[in-house]
């Protein structure tokens, strides 16, 4: 069983990876085997995150990277191939959130969230895509939804628009490289606090979202990991793409 979910020899790149959820996930990879290039805008998060997984006893290279500008990303791309050599795994999670109302929302808010949280992941698939349909390459893809993507969550509005977005990107890349040895799935966080979200969680939104979420508590950062692990292995999940797969304590299954 410990060979269905073993990383060893895989290289895996993480958008947004000097965050909180996706710094997990990247040394929950790391555990697992994988060599890990931590993408992000913060390069001193991002170097932080590589020496812990270089603690781990795992190669790591931070990278400076804006996610929504292309020619940055295959910046990385040509990083990660030179220092590691190869790549067969993209975690896409660069990510921001707002809470302004509908009606004060600018062009510039608009285009911003939208711009980190999808066109970032169209970007990033577009360059590491590109990489891994080659022949003899392959790879997966692991995008990062949310709870949000649908039905929309009250207060996030552009935020939902885009998360909603990623699930489409997601499960049209599974079918299109189907054949091509790469897998496209996304995970879907319920509530896991964070930097973006936090300012959000007012006492009235925290009791609303717990009266929805039957297992009564947030997630923990940690409980992302084995989802990403998952989708990670060509052994595990070797006939999984297309996926929307959920890790939100029963949030998606909640009614009445």
């Amino acid at each position: 069983m410990s060979d269905l979910f073993d990383l060893s020899g895989k290289v895996a790149a993480i958008v947004g990876g000097g965050g909180v959820l996706a710094g997990e996930m990247a040394l929950g990879l790391a555990r697992a085997g994988a060599d890990i290039a931590i993408l992000d805008f913060n390069l001193d998060a991002a170097n932080a995150r590589a020496a812990q997984v270089r603690d781990l006893g795992r190669r790591a290279i931070g990278v400076k990277v804006d996610a929504t500008k292309k020619a940055d990303l295959q910046a990385a791309l040509d990083a990660i191939l030179a220092e590691l050599g190869h790549v067969e795994v993209l975690v896409n999670a660069a990510g921001i959130n707002s809470g302004t109302p509908f009606f004060e929302i600018t062009e510039e808010e608009w285009h911003r969230i939208l711009d980190v949280d999808l066109t970032s992941v169209f970007l990033a698939c577009q360059v590491f895509g590109q990489h891994m349909v080659q022949p003899g390459k392959g790879g997966s893809v692991i995008n990062i939804s949310s709870a949000s993507s649908g039905p929309p969550l009250s207060k996030v509005f552009t935020y939902s628009v885009a998360k909603g977005g990623v699930n489409q990107v997601t499960q049209f890349l599974a079918r299109e490289w189907a054949t091509q040895g790469v897998r496209v799935n996304a995970i879907l966080p319920g509530f896991f606090p964070a930097e973006q979200n936090r300012k959000l969680l007012t006492d009235e939104r925290v009791a609303s979202i717990m009266k929805h979420t039957p297992m009564n508590r947030f997630g923990e950062a940690s409980e992302l990991v084995g989802a990403a692990v998952y989708l990670a292995s060509d052994k595990a999940s070797s006939f999984v793409t297309g996926s929307i797969m959920r890790v939100d304590g029963g949030y998606m299954a909640m009614t009445i």
